[in-house]
């Protein structure tokens, strides 16, 4: 039963809400901060704000006007200097839970606003137009957005064009999600829903991209109109990605990674790039290495097999791909042999199989690359136990303003140093 309630706020939990203790145990009241009292009204371990009695220092202005609402970002309300330790303590808090040495976290690297190349809205269409923006917190409401300080001020100025875009061919009362993509050629626009356009309504979807210099429509997979083919560059060499693709979200972060990544297998004659996607590693480390290209997503797998290909002006040294599902089917310890350097980029539950399978091999050079802190905590303390010693762990805030963390953690084994980590 939900009752109104005077809590106050201790710390901040791993989603970014405030944590208040209580007699019943902890309850998380969104848009706080700690050391503030507030009035909420709970619902068991969850709560929502009323109002603020007794303010943070560290309590600031949100810049947008949608904050608390559009279901985006969670953290506007927070200092800069308070968020960034924050972020940060994320890392070494998941880290220190599994016994890990914090003192090899590095300073983090910090987006921009108006920094994010890729955004996925919600839309749909209603009596009074298109409303297009993100759906809120804990709800299907589609919150139609007037401003946007986290996407790049390109897809922000487009929203309108969009609307007109996505007027030709949206049936009423559906909720869609549309995945822009800022590319060189343009925006690359993929709508996935329950909708299934005829081919009426195609054809002025078709005139709309033409008219309003869009690179590419995708509905549902299929493509509308495509007058640009979508390009986007992973270091010199430039990818077509296939519609809805996954990009790191802000191309100057993923600058940086790379960076850490390639430096790192400097010396690896051969390296196998798991959970590749698209190319975003395997084409930079084409340049100093052979590399195996394994991923599960054929389309991506396809596109960095093309820009290969494509780009064989960049004396490029040889790359192959493998189509496979990495959590199923992880490398073996023998499919490994070849290999004396490993990047892997799993999405957020990990890659604890292929860690396993990694752990067991004879590499000696590893960059794993996380989203999410607590599983990279645990794929790296399994590579620990058999011998791996973590030379650099490198928090990389490309999520500006959410609890959503990305790391770049760096291993090295020395010869004579394998041991299987379940014999620990």
């Amino acid at each position: 039963m939900s009752k109104t309630a005077t809590l106050t706020i201790d710390h901040l939990g791993a989603r970014g809400d405030g944590v208040a203790k209580t007699d019943a145990g902890p309850v998380f009241v969104p848009y706080t901060l700690p050391g503030e009292t507030v009035t909420a009204i709970a619902d068991g371990k969850q709560a929502a704000l009323l109002s603020v009695k007794t303010s943070s220092s560290e309590r600031i202005e949100p810049v947008c006007v949608h904050f608390e609402t559009c279901g985006g970002c969670s953290l506007q309300h927070m200092g800069e200097d308070a968020y960034r330790a924050w972020k940060t303590a994320l890392l070494t808090q998941a880290l220190a839970a599994r016994g890990l040495d914090t003192s090899v976290i590095q300073s983090a690297r910090f987006c921009e606003p108006y920094s994010r190349r890729r955004a996925v809205f919600s839309a749909i269409a209603t009596e009074k137009g298109v409303l297009l923006g993100f759906q809120q917190a804990s709800s299907n409401h589609v919150v139609d957005i007037t401003e946007c300080h986290v996407i790049t001020p390109e897809i922000d100025a487009a929203r309108p064009v969009l609307k007109e875009l996505l007027a030709t061919f949206l049936p009423a009362g559906k909720t869609v999600h549309v995945t822009v993509n800022q590319t060189r050629s343009g925006l690359d626009i993929a709508v996935d829903g329950n909708i299934a356009p005829e081919d009426e309504r195609k054809r002025a979807a078709a005139d709309a991209v033409r008219a309003l210099g869009f690179a590419r429509l995708t509905v549902n997979g299929e493509i509308i109109l495509a007058p640009k083919r979508p390009l986007v560059a992973f270091g010199e060499v430039t990818v077509s990605p296939p519609p809805g693709a996954f990009l790191q979200a802000v191309p100057a972060m993923e600058e940086q990674m790379a960076e850490l990544v390639t430096s790192h297998m400097a010396k690896a004659k051969r390296v196998a790039d798991l959970y590749a996607g698209c190319g975003t590693f395997a084409l930079r480390l084409a340049k100093n290495s052979t590399v195996h290209a394994v991923e599960g997503d054929g389309p991506a797998l396809a596109a960095l097999d093309r820009a290969f290909r494509d780009n064989s002006d960049k004396r490029l040294k040889p790359v192959t791909v493998e189509r496979r599902d990495l959590a199923r089917r992880p490398l073996t310890v023998q499919e490994l042999k070849p290999y004396d350097g490993i990047v892997f980029d799993p999405p957020r539950a990990g890659a604890e199989s292929q860690v396993t399978e990694i752990a067991a091999s004879t590499v000696r050079h590893v960059a794993a690359i996380s989203c999410n802190p607590e599983t990279l905590a645990r794929d790296l303390a399994i590579l620990i136990q058999a011998g791996f010693t973590l030379k650099s762990v490198t928090p990389v805030d490309q999520f500006i303003w959410t609890p959503h963390l990305e790391a770049v953690a760096l291993l090295e084994r020395k010869v004579g140093k394998k041991r299987h980590w379940s014999d620990m």
